[in-house]
Order: structure tokens, then sequence, then C-alpha cells
């Protein structure tokens, strides 16, 4: 349907040809619908594709949130199918049974229900969030994990496996390979796709193993499998990854590619740890068909966007961006790349590890032991003829030194730094070793973030928060009257948590020539801050502030992630 979808919403006047055809591109990247594409990008909004489909194909229009769906009629239709068409049925009517759908005119889809139901279909069309959430919410994975669990304990087939250094390769190939633990590692990766985490930990104890996933940022239990499959699930794993099954000593490091939904691709970066009481497994997920890319939607004050925008615009000098793991560095990074991707650029990038594929950038991959570090990756980079280079990680002087002297040698310099904002960020550069004057005339702009848990907008409500409260977070006294904050009450859609994905906090720091100044002179991180400030620099606080007064995100999420100014 894509393209004719496309041709009939320009047709209409409700998208651009251009809009079209870079929707088209982003479609092609991630494998998603061209609705959902669209609806990403900003161009049309799930309330107006859903209105404009429905007179189109002349299909009544319904919203999932305001309707009680009928647990028995989804009873009706297999799980697989309705993960496959995205489509859920709502009630049964006599001999009819109505389904929602995001696409009215996927016939195989329709025709497919009805055999399966064994009665006529009627269709209605809403937003794919909205099915997306039903679906989550019906086609729970407790059952498919009782009933291999029941498998498990009929056969009892995992009892070879002893926690001891003498382990059977050939016994633990043969329990791997049984269908229950299949099914389990199966599951535990489908689980993770649909509730959108970002890591998967699977641990082992002395007496307890456990799966936990890491969901906006929070770690939340998943499930916990028979201690005695340890072995065979970390063993399934390893071989899923191409590592060595009977290496259970040292860590190792791989990487899963699976396909799901409709030509959909997710990679699993596999990280293995030998712990006291068994390999510890973590995955962190790589799906590039979320991977926002458009730095208008990062979560950018308008200032702030233009200010990094023209910095790395510059045809030389260092951008730099700060911040702990897990911040959305790299996401910032790669959006400044992808705007950046010309065909009269030479863009190579040092990365440990490569996260995602950018086609037109030449990414390599860092591998210390055998000395490819990213000193000597930016070394052959400066001899490959760069416009722009991205370094994944400034970490000692040799990197640092090497990165400086090519940003000011006519290169575009990218990079990340972990400190805990971004006046900081220069006096670590100066406590490695580089003199300020280097310093000063190299970096162009710094910019330190952070990431806070969205409020669900299934179930947002007003909270009422002390004045007292108010003010000791940095609200100023003659904005307190009518100042309202909110939270999530918890849903279905959120699993009750309040929170559906996470907004990026930004504290940009151009610097300028008073700034220059003041590294010149050797002043603290501090006074840089202070002059900062003064320049019109918003720090980490007040980009949370201001997206508390945005009604999206909370006052708990504030004390969290920011620090007091």
């Amino acid at each position: 349907m894509s393209g004719r979808l496309g041709d009939l919403l320009v047709s209409n006047g409700l998208i651009s040809a251009v809009q079209l055809e870079k929707a088209l591109q982003e479609q092609k990247i991630s494998g998603n619908k061209l609705g959902s594409a669209l609806v990403k990008m900003g161009y049309i909004t799930e309330k107006n594709l859903v209105s404009f489909l429905s007179r189109h194909y002349g299909v009544p229009a319904i919203d999932l949130n305001e309707v009680q769906i009928d647990p028995e009629a989804t009873k009706m239709i297999p799980a697989d199918v309705i993960f496959k068409y995205q489509a859920i049925p709502i009630k049964r009517v006599g001999s009819t049974l109505r389904v929602a759908m995001s696409d009215p005119s996927n016939i195989l889809a329709i025709d497919d229900i009805k055999f399966l139901a064994g009665c006529h279909v009627e269709v209605f069309v809403s937003t794919e969030s909205a099915i997306k959430a039903a679906i989550d919410r019906f086609y729970d994975a407790s059952d498919t994990l009782n009933e291999i669990m029941e498998n498990i304990e009929e056969g009892e087939k995992m009892e070879l496996l002893e926690d001891s250094e003498e382990i059977n390769v050939n016994e633990l190939q043969q329990a791997v390979e049984d269908a229950p633990v299949v099914k389990l590692v199966n599951l535990i990766l489908n689980e993770a796709i649909k509730r959108s985490a970002s890591d998967i930990h699977i641990e082992p104890y002395e007496k307890v193993f456990r799966v936990r996933m890491r969901v906006d940022g929070v770690l939340y239990e998943f499930m916990k499998p028979p201690l005695k499959l340890k072995n065979a699930i970390t063993s399934r794993i390893k071989i899923m990854s191409k590592l060595d099954i009977a290496e259970r000593r040292l860590p190792q490091d791989g990487r899963i590619k699976v396909k799901y939904g409709k030509d959909k691709e997710m990679d699993f970066r596999v990280s293995v740890l030998p712990t006291l009481f068994g390999e510890k497994v973590v995955m962190r997920l790589l799906d590039k068909s979320s991977l926002q890319l458009d730095m208008t939607k990062l979560g950018f004050e308008e200032q702030p966007l233009k200010e990094f925008q023209a910095a790395i615009h510059k045809p030389f000098g260092m951008v730099l961006v700060t911040g702990p793991t897990g911040s959305g560095k790299t996401t910032t990074l790669y959006s400044a790349l992808t705007e950046l991707n010309q065909l009269s650029e030479n863009i190579s990038t040092a990365e440990d590890p490569v996260e995602y594929n950018l086609m037109g950038i030449n990414q390599v991959q860092i591998h210390e032991e055998i000395g490819l570090s990213f000193a000597n990756c930016l070394r052959s980079f400066l001899r490959q003829d760069p416009d722009i280079i991205m370094v994944g990680e400034i970490r000692d002087f040799e990197t640092a030194e090497i990165a400086i002297k090519a940003a000011l040698t006519g290169h575009l310099v990218l990079s990340t730094l972990h400190t805990n904002d971004a006046p900081s960020t220069i006096s670590r550069l100066l406590n490695m070793g580089i003199e300020p004057f280097l310093v000063a005339s190299a970096v162009n702009l710094i910019v330190a973030q952070r990431l806070a848990r969205r409020i669900c907008e299934g179930c947002k409500t007003v909270v009422q928060v002390s004045p007292q409260m108010l003010l000791k977070l940095g609200i100023p006294e003659e904005d307190l009257p009518g100042f309202t904050c909110y939270k999530g009450a918890g849903c279905a859609r959120c699993n009750n948590t309040g929170y559906k994905g996470r907004v990026a906090l930004y504290e940009v720091l151009t610097v300028r020539e008073e700034v220059r100044e003041l590294i010149l002179q050797g002043a603290s991180a501090g006074e840089i801050k202070k002059g900062a400030v003064q320049l019109g620099m918003k720090t980490l606080r007040q980009a949370a502030l201001q997206k508390l007064k945005d009604k999206v995100t909370t006052v708990e999420e504030v004390l969290k992630t920011t620090v007091e100014d």
C-alpha cells in the first residue's frame, strides 16, 4: 500500500511530494510502514491519517482507548496472526467479528482472520500505536512462559547440566538445542522488542536465576527461569552470538541479528561476563527503525538547537557531547552525522562498539587487543583525506591531543567525554594534559545531556506540588501562580509506571570569545559555568524545568536527572 497511500495523501494535500520522498527513504532504512514513517517524521498526525483512511476506504474509525475490548474475542485469533497483521479483535456480535486494523486495505489479512475466526469480519481503522498498545495488553507473554515451563517440568531434560568447570560440551550442545530452551530464549528476545526495552540482563545468583529488562532507563524483573537452566540459556545465547560455549572463564562480546514482524530487523549487542555463580549476559537492543536522527525531535530547545547546528556546520573545530553511559550521546552524534552526510563530504568514525550502520559513513570498530586503539585509528584517518571525523570517546591524553590537532588543521571533529556538565569538560581536557591555548582554539561547542522519562499521554493527570518544593527546584517566585505539574497515574499502555518513552535534556555551551578568555586565564569549571550562564547558557536543571513546564516530565525526574545550579 506504500506508494498508493503516499500518492493519495499527496493528491489530497495532506503531505507534499518532497515529504513523501523523504518518508519513503526513511521507510527503506527502518522497514516500518509508510504511515508510521510519516507520523514519526512529523509530516502528519496519527489522528489525521486515520481520519483520511476512514474516509477513503469507507471504514469507520475507532478509538481503542475508549472501547472495551472483549477478551473472548481476542482468543478467537492466534497471537502470531495478530502480531503479523497488527490487527486486534474487538468484539463478536452475532456471526460478525469486529476487528481494528491500521491498514484497512490489507485484503489478505482480512481473509486470513475471516478463515481463522470462522465468521464475517467487520473492519475498523485505528492508529498503529493504539493497536500496538492493545496487542501488548491482551497478548501477554505469561501464557507462553507457563507453557514453556510446563514442557521443561515434563521433560526434566536439563538435569545433566552440572555447575562445574568440567562441563561436557556435547551434553551442553544437546541441552541448548532442546525446544523449551530455544522457545524460552526467543520469548525473552521477543518480549524485549515488544516492551521497547533498551537492555536485557540475564543474571545467575547462588539460589536464583533472573531476567530483567531496562525500559525507559529503569530495570524491571521479567521472569525467574529455573536455576538448572542457567547454563543452557547462556549457551543458547552464545551460540546465537557466534561465541565459544566452552569458554566460561573469560568475558566475550558478540552480536545477534534477528528478523521480526514484517521485514523488520533488530540487532542485539551481547556481552558475557563470568561472575561468581555463572555467566551474566547483558544484551543491548539496537533498533535502527526507532533511532531518532531528526535533530529537531531530539528535545533541543530552539536557541540551543541553532547553536548546535551552527557548530557542526563549521568547516573545522571540535564539538563535544558529554554525559554518563546511556544518556543518548551516540544518538545526538549520529543525528549530527546524518545531517552532515553529503556526497561532497568524507566522514570517518572510530567507535567502540559500532552501534548502528550508517550508509555513506566509513565506520571503524576499535580493537584494543590487536592495537587498533582510538589514537591509532585517528592517525590513520588523517592519512585518508577526511572532512569530518567522529571519535567514539576521548579516554586518554594521546587521543585528546590528536583530536585537538585535527580540529586545528581544518577538520571537523565530533566526540564524547564522560563529565557531569558542559563547563567541567574544559577542566577534564586540561587535566588530561592538553594546553589551555589549544583547548580554547579548538573547541567550538560542548553539549551535556541527560535522559528524563516522559509522562504517559494515556494517563497524564495533574499533581499538587508545594510552592516550597517548586522554589527549591529553581522555579522563579513570580512564575509560581498558575504553575501546574503533572504525572502519569499508571495505565495498561505504560505498564502502570506512569511513564512512556524518554526526552533528552541539553546544556549547550558555545565557546565564545569571553569563554576562551576564561579558559586561557585558567578559570575553574564553576567560573566558566557562571560566565556561560551570563552569556545565555541554559543549564541541565533549567532544561529539565522547561520540560516540567511543558508538561513533558515530572518533578521526580527533574530531581533524579539534574542537580541544583
